[in-house]
């Protein structure tokens, strides 16, 4: 039955990093598909507990699935495997229940039928179905080595190498990423993305989607303009990042940057928590502060590159992240991280395809504020991905050292966290720049190049802090 492997499409809210972790896992161990998208998603799965301006965006995401569709919010840790048991049986008694009593010969078939790959051609019934349980849950369950080996992450791989082997294939246009985008309805929700009348500039509306107007576009021609949000409901998308672009034609002419809003509270920043305990002066060991400082780079190098439309390597990527989050030692990592570093530096397609994205220079972002890897690429998109693991590699020495960190460390995975702003901050203030002007379907790309981590703006004055 198609409901023992229900399609999981995850959307995770500032603040759940961890739980997103754990449900990435669990949901990798069980061998379940990863949907690239709501019409081909059974489960939706929230991890972090949705504020109540959060509510109609996610009823829109869940009448986007076709029925049977469960969502379940996942609010705490080590419960995540009994809430993703509770939502299968759900699905398959709504997929029972929706069966029709009187078949013949030729319509009988198993409930869940067609296979999980087919669910977006299934009908989708709309606003008519009604929304699926909420469940809460909690605690990263044990990592898994096992990768996406039948469900793609979301993107179509006309575009670009799928495999560094298939270089043979010719060139590869990322353009074909732009049906995958996948842009949220624009329609006035409340909350920080509510923009009706703001964005729409006067435009009219066709079928609840906005029309596009016209303007000058770089080449001095009059195109029609179109004002298109996205996120935060996207794949391997920084967890509560909302983009409000203008398009024309392929070209993004204008980026407003936006976010869901981010609670402080007692926790701490899933990735800057070893230097951030430090600062308040628990003893943290060197061992602790390169483990997550890796763990951070793979994660962000697994997104980037299931962005790009390499899952198999992506895959790698978050296994690796996860032995490192478990206490793997060097030499039961050392092999894989290895042999995955070097199959994605020797590709010609992969370095042809985001070669040129995303330009950031050391002094251009200096200036901005960027520290961190961002800053030492002193490039784009493909340079920051190797500057991503490289420094896992150069970190592959120290996992097991037990001498305490320095007490002035203080430069988390995306930057320093003692200057005037959180290192996320200035990746976000340079979007825009780096944005305008680039094509629509390399947008993505470039976003996933920076990884900026909201979790980090809720962050107060680290002890030490410059000031601006």
């Amino acid at each position: 039955m198609a409901m023992n492997r229900p399609a999981v499409l995850t959307v995770t809210l500032p603040g759940a990093t961890e739980l997103r972790l754990e449900a990435e896992a669990e949901v990798r161990r069980r061998g379940w598909p990863v949907a690239d998208a709501p019409a081909a998603a059974d489960l939706l799965a929230v991890c972090g507990i949705p504020a109540p301006e959060d509510a109609e965006w996610l009823d829109r995401i869940e009448r986007s699935m076709p029925e049977p569709a469960v969502r379940i919010v996942v609010g705490g840790r080590g419960q995540v495997a009994h809430v993703l048991d509770m939502a299968r049986r759900e699905l398959t008694d709504k997929a029972v229940a929706s069966r029709p009593e009187h078949t013949d010969d030729r319509s009988e078939a198993p409930v869940g039928e067609p296979g999980d790959n087919q669910r977006g051609e299934q009908e989708s019934h709309g606003d008519e179905h009604g929304h699926g349980a909420h469940h809460d849950s909690s605690r990263p369950a044990a990592p898994d080595g096992q990768g996406h080996d039948d469900h793609n992450i979301g993107h179509n791989h006309g575009g670009h190498a799928t495999h560094s082997d298939h270089e043979e294939h010719g060139h590869h246009q990322p353009a074909d990423h732009a049906a995958h985008m996948g842009p949220m309805e624009h329609q006035g929700h409340g909350g920080p993305m509510d923009h009706t009348g703001h964005d729409m500039h006067g435009m009219g509306e066709v079928a609840g989607l906005p029309m596009a107007e016209r303007a000058d576009d770089r080449d001095e021609l009059r195109l029609d303009q179109l004002h298109v949000p996205f996120g935060p409901e996207l794949n391997d998308w920084p967890a509560g990042l909302v983009l409000h672009l203008t398009l024309q034609g392929d070209v993004v002419q204008g980026v407003e940057v936006e976010h869901l809003s981010v609670a402080s509270g007692h926790r701490l920043p899933f990735w800057d928590e070893p230097w951030l305990r430090a600062a308040h002066g628990e003893e943290v060991t060197r061992g602790d502060v390169v483990r997550r400082r890796c763990a951070a780079h793979l994660d962000s190098a697994g997104r980037l590159l299931a962005v790009v439309g390499w899952d198999d390597v992506a895959a790698r990527c978050r296994w690796l992240r996860d032995e490192l989050l478990s206490g793997a030692s060097r030499e039961g990592i050392d092999g894989d991280l290895r042999r995955m570093v070097h199959r994605v530096g020797r590709s010609r397609v992969l370095r042809w395809s985001i070669t040129g994205l995303g330009q950031l220079l050391a002094d251009r972002a200096r200036a901005a504020g960027v520290t961190g890897p961002a800053l030492a690429a002193d490039g784009d998109v493909y340079d920051r991905l190797l500057m991503w693991l490289n420094e896992v590699e150069r970190g592959l020495g120290e996992l097991d050292d037990t001498q305490l960190s320095a007490p002035d460390d203080r430069t988390g995975p995306r930057g320093r966290l003692d200057g005037p702003q959180p290192p996320s901050q200035a990746l976000l203030d340079v979007l825009p720049e780096l944005l305008t002007g680039a094509e629509f379907a390399c947008a993505r790309i470039i976003v996933a190049s920076l990884d900026p981590d909201l979790d980090e703006l809720a962050l107060a004055t680290v002890p030490g802090a410059a000031h601006a």
